[in-house]
């Protein structure tokens, strides 16, 4: 069987297609481009290097949330587009699951952290279990402090990975207990991944059609953050 792996949900645009035992093509792409110019064209590209039939795949892997609000639609409606117009099921993969699957095999905690903003980061804490990645504590957004001091409860030494490093390492390296960081090749969003896990969630059916998928964003955009805020505003100054 083979699976197309689509992850727009952050900085990195990253493409994949992949087959049971190997990864066939996977372009990502970290720059200063938006998701709307890279995503496509990526898709287009790989999927001409290896002449292959997009009806040929069995189903669209691609990340869910959270993440950006902007990559997240962009992905989602991609997927949602491919799967219409192929008739393929849709695999739906948790963003910060597939970045801790980067890290498969290690023996300790896996912490991704992905910028949210205002101090705040997309994570959970994961780790594997004969070769199983288990959920410790599920994807969430909190405060950097927050996520730091439920590591340091758990007396374990954990992983780092995710474009919230770069922002928050001086924050980790003063408050966290044992820690590391993610090599440079595993420390972002990878299609390659999405793909291996979306290929564990086929085999478990845990799949859906191109209409019932919708992206999981965890929280209001900031634009509807504002509209509320000025409607309470308004509100107020109506009652005085």
């Amino acid at each position: 069987m083979r699976i197309l792996a689509l992850d727009s949900s952050g900085l990195v645009a990253t493409v994949a297609i992949a087959s049971e035992d190997t990864i066939i093509a996977e372009y990502t792409i970290n720059y200063k481009k938006t998701h709307s110019q890279t995503l496509i064209p990526m898709l287009d590209e790989i999927v001409r290097m290896v002449d292959l039939d997009l009806s040929e795949v069995d189903a669209i892997a691609v990340t869910s949330g959270p993440g950006s609000f902007t990559g997240l639609r962009i992905g989602s409606a991609t997927a949602k587009g491919l799967g219409l117009a192929l008739d393929k099921p849709i695999i739906s993969v948790p963003t910060v699951d597939s970045l801790a699957y980067n890290l498969f095999g290690t023996d300790r905690m896996i912490c991704p952290i992905m910028d949210a903003r205002r101090n705040q980061v997309y994570t959970g804490l994961y780790e594997f279990i004969e070769d199983k990645l288990v959920v410790i504590s599920e994807q969430k957004v909190v405060d950097i402090d927050e996520i730091i001091d439920e590591i340091n409860t758990k007396d374990r030494s954990v992983i780092f990975l995710g474009d919230g490093v770069p922002i928050h390492r001086d924050r980790i390296a003063e408050r966290a207990k044992a820690y590391s960081f993610a090599p440079l090749h595993m420390n972002r969003q990878r299609a390659g991944a999405v793909a291996a896990l979306g290929l564990e969630y086929y085999k478990e059916k845990r799949i859906e059609s191109p209409a019932e998928h919708q992206p999981v964003y965890l929280r209001v955009s900031q634009a509807e953050r504002e509209r509320a805020e000025k409607l309470r505003r308004e509100k107020d100054i109506d009652t005085k």
